[in-house]
């Protein structure tokens, strides 16, 4: 994948995403200076989760909809051959290490954790332990996976982002009507995809009307404005209020929309101040292994361990020696074999064919023909495959 197909500061963005959760799960481990009282009170590894899920939604769907306008269909077998060598391996490698070690004696996982983990499904299963606790994001986001592009194949582009959208308007709705109407399920309720998955669903929509939004003036002066320091702050101040789950099942679609938007203006302008920070090297190389990192920081950023491995500085450090190991041994060689068996096992995309001119097809040169000029293509058109970012190296969607 060439550097041209990179779309800028995504990579930084989840960069940033992943040393939220980072910095949410260090305080209170032992060492870390910053009190878990700090960040219990901002919700910064909420945010960086949700940031996640917005940037999968809006790349899965920018593929889904190029794939439509260039071959006029989605291969689903293709799409969930690449999902599957891109999240599978270092997934199940992660869950394969930490359960043979936690037959060593050295890991607590609770009933339950070992199916629930295996099957994508640890968004049900609320009384998962700390070591496995963050798989429920990974849950949702394989859902995810699975339904979202089969629906975009049955309802077809339009009727699908409708449904997206009526389901971020609805998800208020559904949340509150489910806290009040079925408390068996308020544990760990904010987990389940039906509760969670709008986040995503909000990627999906910024991907689809990215163009539209591109030709709204006033939206394209939000994103210029020095005011637009108010969306991130409202985003931040929002999640002061996630600990009140009333207030939370209603601002979190606001939160969701504000992170959208913050993404947004990411991408659009990324040679200003903050763009190129979020393309400098040393984010680009954590967004890069951001998938990694999320998998193994859970095991060592434990706050409720005495052992020295979840003390910090050097809990920090076994992090990114665990993730860089999972990245250079498991995550790129899977990709690689990946390009390899898919040259054998699929043809080539198709391209639908292009009309030839009038004359060509034997009509008058007098005829008056109709010119048909192409659309400047929005960011979504210019993702290929949800792996556009993929460049200089392999990134994850």
């Amino acid at each position: 994948m060439s550097q041209r197909s990179r779309i800028a500061s995504l990579d930084g963005l989840r960069a940033v995403s992943i040393m939220l959760v980072l910095f949410g799960h260090l305080t209170g481990t032992r060492g870390f200076p910053v009190p878990h009282a700090t960040t219990r009170l901002f919700e910064l590894s909420e945010i960086g989760v949700r940031v996640f899920f917005v940037i999968s939604g809006f790349l899965i769907t920018g593929a889904l909809l190029r794939e439509i306008e260039t071959a006029g269909h989605i291969d689903l077998l293709r799409f969930y051959y690449r999902r599957t060598f891109r999240i599978f391996p270092p997934y199940y490698a992660f869950l394969g290490a930490t359960f043979v070690v936690s037959g060593l004696g050295l890991l607590h996982f609770a009933p339950g954790d070992f199916l629930h983990a295996v099957t994508y499904t640890a968004n049900y299963h609320p009384t998962r332990s700390w070591n496995v606790g963050h798989t429920w994001s990974l849950a949702v986001e394989e859902q995810f996976y699975l339904l979202w592009p089969a629906v975009v194949v049955v309802l077809g582009r339009r009727r699908g982002l409708v449904l997206a959208a009526a389901f971020v308007a609805l998800s208020p709705v559904i949340r509150l009507g489910a806290f009040a109407l079925v408390p068996s399920i308020r544990l760990g309720m904010e987990h389940r995809f039906e509760m969670a998955a709008d986040a995503i669903a909000m990627g999906c929509l910024l991907a689809g009307l990215e163009g539209w939004l591109g030709r709204r003036p006033l939206y394209r002066r939000l994103l210029t404005s020095p005011l637009f320091l108010l969306v991130p702050a409202l985003v931040i101040a929002i999640s002061t209020l996630l600990e009140h789950p009333r207030l939370a099942h209603v601002l979190g679609t606001l939160m969701n929309a504000g992170v959208a938007v913050c993404i947004h203006r990411c991408v659009r302008q990324p040679a200003d101040g903050v763009g190129r920070l979020l393309n400098s090297r040393p984010l680009v190389w954590i967004g890069v292994m951001s998938y990694s990192i999320y998998l193994w920081q859970q095991i060592f950023l434990n706050r409720s361990s005495p052992a020295p491995l979840c003390a910090f500085p050097l809990n920090l450090a076994l992090v990114f020696g665990a993730a860089a190991l999972s990245y250079g041994l498991i995550e790129r060689p899977a990709l690689t074999w990946r390009a390899r068996l898919e040259s054998r096992l699929f043809a080539p995309p198709r391209r639908r064919p292009v009309a030839a001119p009038a004359v060509a097809r034997g009509l008058p040169a007098a005829l008056p023909v109709r010119s048909f000029t192409a659309a400047r293509p929005s960011l979504a058109d210019t993702m290929a495959h949800p792996e556009s970012t993929e460049a200089p190296t392999p990134t994850r969607v």
